[in-house]
Formats: structure tokens, sequence, C-alpha cells
């Protein structure tokens, strides 16, 4: 029993971890931003941390996708922070924060949030929770499809077919 305690708690935080899904090309912050800005693609900002199993959740069921991994990898520059991280970052104004505070800014009390951005580092749009592949199909058509510019994300949703 004594060897089984350590082999359930290890595989208890194994299933929890809440690193970027594997075989996505996502960068760091600044990485990504550099990325985006070169290459003129729009952002999509993944805030995460470790331990949250809806992260997890997202990144097993929905980013396994191979549909959803080749629109993300082809169109968007991905970027990866830690929502409870200390590093130190730079937004596009020039101004430096960590990785907590820019979660902090852009709402991110909750993980998951996803949020897309221009490639000047303008927010488009922020989706926190769990999300399906076909709410990403959606997100991607609103984002690449330029509907940012005439109306919100919810006109968008609302008025889908």
């Amino acid at each position: 029993m004594r060897r089984l305690v350590p082999l359930l708690f290890a595989g208890l935080l194994g299933s929890a971890l809440a690193d970027p899904p594997p075989g996505y090309p996502f960068k760091d912050h600044d990485a990504g931003l550099r990325q985006a800005r070169a290459e003129n693609k729009p952002i999509l900002l993944y805030f995460g941390r470790y331990g949250c199993a809806w992260c997890d959740h997202v990144n097993r069921k929905t980013f396994s996708d191979p549909g959803l991994k080749q629109i993300f990898s082809d169109h968007y520059a991905l970027i990866y922070v830690d929502a409870e991280g200390g590093k130190r970052l730079r937004l596009p104004s020039g101004e430096r924060v960590t990785e907590g505070e820019l979660g902090t800014r852009l709402g991110a009390y909750a993980t998951p949030l996803f949020v897309f951005m221009s490639p000047e580092g303008k927010v488009l749009a922020k989706i926190p929770g769990f999300k399906t592949v076909q709410d990403f199909q959606d997100y991607d058509r609103y984002v690449r499809g330029g509907h940012h510019q005439k109306q919100s994300l919810m006109e968008f949703l609302g008025s889908k077919p």
C-alpha cells in the first residue's frame, strides 16, 4: 500500500498538468508576438496554469482534433502563458509586466482563457473555459473572416446559420 499511494498521487498530478497541447507550435509570449508581426498572423493567446483540470480537458478533448491543429498551426501565432507565472513580458506598447499581471489585465481570473488578438496585440475576442472543436472553428471564422471589424463575437455567433 505504501508504494501504491505515491503512484496514485503521481497519476493524479500527471492528469492535471496544463502545459500547452502537445504537437502545437505554441511559443512564449515575446517569441509569439514577434512571429505574429513578422508573418502578419492573428494571435491565439492561451492562458493556462498548473493543476487546471479544465485546461487539461480542453487539451485532450479539443486540441487533439487534427483539423483544429492544422487551422491553428497554419494561420495563428500561438502563445501559451502561465496565468500564475512570474516571467516578465513586454506588451506591444513596450510596457513590461509579469505573466500574472498580463492575465489580470486581460481578465484571466479563471483558466483556461483564450484571447484572440491582431498581430499588433489588439484584443479581438476573449473566451473563457472549456470549448469544443466546433466552438474554435466558429472563433476562427470570426477572426480570420474579419467579422470582428463589424460585430461583436456574440452578434456573430447569434447570426450563425
